[in-house]
């Protein structure tokens, strides 16, 4: 198979190969990176061979996969960063041979009893982030060579491009799961109005911090809400839940919408800090005449009345939340005559690349009319949620009743 440490051409694609065969892309991770170990083992004539993944909270490796080790050591390698040979693999994101293992090489004494006398280690990268370490052991003095390195790097690679299509599916499920769970999964019957709401995961980022919400106040005020949160994936959902529920606390003990968002403001600023949120909060009065409302950076809504065309609503557009202090926020009020619909979006429906934005939001405006919301919603998705290629959409759009409430 060699000779004086150099691999054959025959040897050398025949490791290219076993890394590049197709029938791994269709095994789960688990199984993907067990059959990987098997293949290495073999074929670099180790007698262990390990995957080991970085927790990035606490920066400690654990065995994800092994062979050739005991369960009991298995269960006990967890391994600082920058400690042990794994450990300095990981720090220094570069190949290491080590010909003779010494107990100053190893973290855990248990791999030295077990014979390992020679180690070979490269890290694992998802992207330019080292996210664990491949490693294969020898109980005889061994002299791994730059063809050995070459190979398991290859190998390295096919694990992380796993991993991180596997981690990637993880997030996108759990903040799928959190979304669901935080956005109303049947809008309040409330007084008055009529409601509908939709929201759709984008189809190029997934997942992200797009909201809507309605609720009811003890005074008979009405809140509506519509935001979106920076970013994409389970860091936004989980951002966006706790904005979501601090705004309702927050509508509780005031009935001015710019000092509501004032509040939230400064909530975001500290605990938050980082993530750009804008958001637009409308409060219907008890008798539904009348709408409060304030915006923070948010995309202004669009108001349609009977016998006119729609048209956005003249309200001041205020700093998005987590900026800091620049100036007082702004509040404006509009008449809301009966069979008016109000419509909250996010920037996800009317963006488009290589175009401004006011062409989505001309081409939103030319469909809302004041029919039935849920008419309006699916009217809305139907004719733009289908050219949705960038972001994700909420958008909730509320229409009074034909009949006042006092009649």
């Amino acid at each position: 198979m060699e000779s004086d440490g150099v691999l054959s051409a025959v040897e050398r694609l025949r490791r290219l190969d076993a890394m590049t065969d197709a029938a791994l892309s269709r095994l789960e991770v688990p199984d993907l990176l067990d059959e990987l170990l098997d293949r290495v083992r073999d074929l670099l004539g180790a007698d262990t061979a390990a995957v080991l993944l970085l927790d990035p909270h606490d920066q400690h490796l654990s065995v994800a996969a092994a062979k050739g080790l005991e369960q009991d050591i298995r269960d006990g390698l967890r391994i600082p960063v920058g400690r042990g040979f794994a450990g300095r693999v990981a720090q220094g994101g570069k190949p290491l041979v080590l010909t003779r293992v010494t107990d100053a090489d190893v973290v855990s004494s248990a791999l030295l009893a077990s014979g390992i006398r020679s180690l070979l280690g490269v890290p694992v990268f998802a992207g330019r982030d080292v996210i664990g370490v491949m490693l294969v052991g020898a109980r005889s003095m061994r002299q791994f060579t730059e063809d050995d390195v070459r190979f398991l790097e290859v190998a390295a690679d096919r694990a992380g491009a796993a991993e991180q299509i596997r981690s990637h599916r993880l997030d996108q499920a759990a903040a799928m799961s959190l979304q669901r769970s935080l956005l109303p999964p049947v809008l309040p019957a409330l007084p008055g109005l009529q409601v509908a709401a939709r929201y759709a995961p984008g189809q190029d980022f997934g997942i992200g911090g797009d909201w809507y919400d309605l609720f009811q106040l003890p005074s008979g005020w009405a809140g509506l809400v519509i935001g979106d949160v920076s970013g994409h994936g389970l860091a936004s959902a989980v951002v966006m839940g706790r904005i979501r529920s601090a705004l309702r606390a927050y509508a509780l003990i005031s009935e001015d919408p710019a000092e509501v968002l004032a509040l939230l403001d400064r909530k975001v600023r500290h605990f938050e800090a980082g993530l750009l949120t804008t958001a637009f909060y409308a409060m219907i009065s008890p008798d539904r005449t009348t709408v409060r409302m304030s915006s923070a950076g948010h995309l202004a809504p669009i108001l349609a009345l009977p016998g006119r065309p729609a048209s956005l609503v003249e309200v001041p557009v205020d700093a998005p939340l987590g900026l800091g202090r620049l100036g007082a926020r702004r509040s404006a009020v509009v008449g809301m005559p009966p069979e008016a619909l109000l419509l909250g979006y996010t920037d996800g429906l009317v963006e488009r690349r290589g175009e401004i934005i006011d062409v989505g939001i001309k081409r939103l405006l030319d469909i809302v009319e004041p029919a039935s919301p849920a008419d309006c919603v699916s009217a809305i998705m139907t004719s733009l949620g289908g050219q949705q290629t960038v972001d994700d959409v909420a958008l909730i759009a509320v229409q009074r009743n034909a009949q006042d409430l006092s009649s």
